[in-house]
């Protein structure tokens, strides 16, 4: 997807770039694959507001992805490349060869008429999901499991992508997006390549509008409001009230809320790079 500049006919369009859509073959989802998607509006089940900042927006329906790809050496022809409102990556969908229809998130480079399959012998080749003893090393992944049959869980936002590095026993050693290294199980499932529209993070909106439309309310700083409100609210003029915290009282900078004693701990090789 390239990206779109605007001439400046309102101020809204002056400072707005958006990714065209050169890649999306429909705009018609595929009834069967949709969902009911219900929106609380920051609101609990008595209709107190307990998240700020959310409400409001255009309507949308789910669209059931399949992150397990557990049809094994079932191999399926790519129908179209989808937007998906509920994800940053546009979405695929598959028709496999016994009839039935699934979405798959679109992996770069994916496109219509293109075969794909998940099983251990499948070729190298984009969009395929292989368990991680049977990828090269030093292959662009994403869609990658935690845990065998889980489904993937990891690098499934637009651009994203980790690479495999090594192998040891049971574990394959991945470079993640963040720059963290983790073991994970050979026998978890990843798919080829990197995942589509990288340029999503080009994008500015232009104006406070979209936000809306998008379902996010306006959001008000901290040290302006009432200590009532924050504990960070309060004192006079620019002065703050407080220290660095959030709305629950937890210091914001340099304090860390990571269980110290995470099982998962062992696993992680080395920490993501702070910024």
């Amino acid at each position: 997807m390239a990206l779109r500049k605007f001439n400046p006919t309102t101020p809204g369009q002056r400072h707005k770039v958006a990714i065209t859509f050169d890649e999306i073959t429909t705009s018609t989802p595929e009834k069967s694959l949709l969902a009911k998607r219900k929106r609380s509006g920051g609101r609990n089940d008595t209709g107190k507001m307990t998240i700020e900042n959310i409400g409001g927006g255009h309507k949308k329906r789910y669209r059931i992805i399949d992150f397990k790809r557990n049809k094994f050496g079932i191999p399926a022809k790519v129908a179209t490349i989808e937007y998906d409102p509920n994800r940053t990556a546009n979405i695929a969908l598959l028709h496999y060869v016994d009839g039935e229809k699934r979405y798959m998130v679109a992996p770069a480079g994916l496109e219509v008429g293109m075969e794909v399959i998940s099983a251990k012998e499948a070729p190298i080749k984009v969009g395929n999901t292989i368990p991680l003893s049977e990828i090269p090393l030093g292959t662009v992944i994403h869609n990658i499991e935690l845990k065998p049959g889980q489904g993937a869980i990891l690098v499934r936002s637009a651009g994203s992508y980790a690479q495999l590095m090594a192998r040891d026993g049971k574990y394959a050693t991945v470079k993640l997006a963040s720059g963290e290294i983790r073991r994970i199980l050979v026998t978890c499932l990843a798919t080829i390549g990197s995942v589509s529209n990288p340029q999503h993070q080009l994008q500015i909106s232009g104006k406070a509008g979209r936000s809306r439309w998008q379902g996010r309310r306006p959001n008000v700083r901290a040290t302006i409001k009432n200590p009532v409100d924050h504990p960070m609210g309060g004192g006079e003029g620019k002065h703050s009230g407080g220290l660095p915290r959030n709305k629950n009282g937890v210091p914001a900078k340099g304090y860390k809320t990571r269980d110290k004693k995470k099982a998962s701990d062992k696993y992680i090789i080395e920490r993501r790079k702070k910024k």
